[in-house]
């Protein structure tokens, strides 16, 4: 996202060529999830937006590793076009598509719902679905439709799977931020609307500011039960997040595409939090692209306003007994 600001400069060229060689140098650093043993036979796990990016990527490991891999994608045609694929790929016949739009709360419940049904435990779940680039809009449930894809879905989602994660604790929750986030804000009334912000760029950094915000208050809430919460950034990865912005934004994107982390190399910091044992135990943390700790913004570390963005969450969402103390 930081490529936005790139794009006025006058010699933006000259500027991404530099950023992309920067990027190329760092990308080699990170984890390999390669030499990761972990086996995760018995496990079921769940990965949002899996069927595309660095959520295809992370289901792709996580079934290599024998996890019973569930799909959580928006479309039918595509998801099971992935699931397919990675069948065929790991060998693994529980890979499994069930549809989800996170920006639908409505949809969220009807996902829980089945999950809880079907499911006897949840070990991982990976809060991977985001967008980026999509004009200010207002959903038919009243939220403002990127805040509700990529925090307000998740947060209802996470919430309505917890006793679930707990009965089969230890488990772990993922959630998939940004290094962008330390440019956002978190004000409640974003989410319905009631203030907006100046563009899809700053609504995208707020987004992911809620979601370190969320984990941390999450892992504070969750002390005790075995269930840990951790936030990460995966980079500046080649995804297909761009697809929303104009032509320029595009066209400079693919320009440094060479030189920045694929979607495989993306995908490592998601699957460090989500089965490597360093992180066994850890919560509340934030996870830079390279797997390693890292401290988040000012403004993520307010626990206080982790606490007031949680409740009016929960008001929207429309919970009433998240977890407690």
């Amino acid at each position: 996202m930081e490529l936005l600001s790139a794009c006025s400069h006058p010699c933006w060229f000259l500027l991404t060529l530099l950023l992309g060689l920067l990027l190329w140098a760092r990308r080699r650093r990170a984890w390999d999830p390669r030499k990761c043993p972990t086996d995760l036979t018995g496990k079921t796990v769940i990965v949002t937006g899996a069927n595309s990016g660095i959520g295809k990527c992370v289901a792709l490991d996580l079934a290599r590793r024998n996890a019973r891999t569930i799909l959580a994608c928006r479309s039918r045609e595509r998801g099971q076009a992935v699931v397919e694929a990675i069948r065929v790929a790991t060998g693994n016949p529980a890979v499994l598509l069930r549809l989800l739009d996170t920006s639908s709360l409505a949809s969220v419940r009807a996902f829980a719902q089945a999950v809880l049904r079907e499911e006897k435990r949840l070990d991982v779940l990976v809060n991977n679905a985001g967008l980026t680039g999509l004009p200010f809009a207002i959903t038919p449930e009243g939220l403002e439709q990127t805040f509700a894809t990529n925090y307000l879905g998740p947060f209802l989602l996470t919430n309505l799977l917890l006793d679930l994660l707990k009965a089969s604790a230890p488990a772990r929750v993922v959630n998939v931020s940004s290094f962008r986030h330390s440019a956002g804000t978190a004000d409640g009334r974003y989410l319905t609307g009631q203030e907006r912000l100046s563009g899809s760029d700053a609504t995208y950094n707020s987004t992911k500011l809620m979601n370190v915000l969320f984990t941390a208050e999450l892992a504070r809430r969750l002390q005790g039960t075995g269930v840990t919460a951790n936030a990460l950034s995966p980079g500046v990865v080649s995804t297909n997040i761009m697809r929303h912005f104009g032509w320029a934004v595009r066209a400079l994107f693919i320009l440094i595409r060479p030189f920045i982390k694929s979607a495989e190399q993306g995908a490592a910091s998601t699957i460090y939090c989500a089965v490597s044992e360093e992180v066994s135990g850890i919560t509340g943390k934030y996870f830079d692209s390279d797997c390693g700790l890292a401290l988040p913004s000012v403004s993520a570390r307010d626990a206080g306003l982790a606490r007031k963005l949680w409740e009016e969450s929960e008001r929207l969402t429309g919970l009433t007994d998240g977890p407690r103390h």
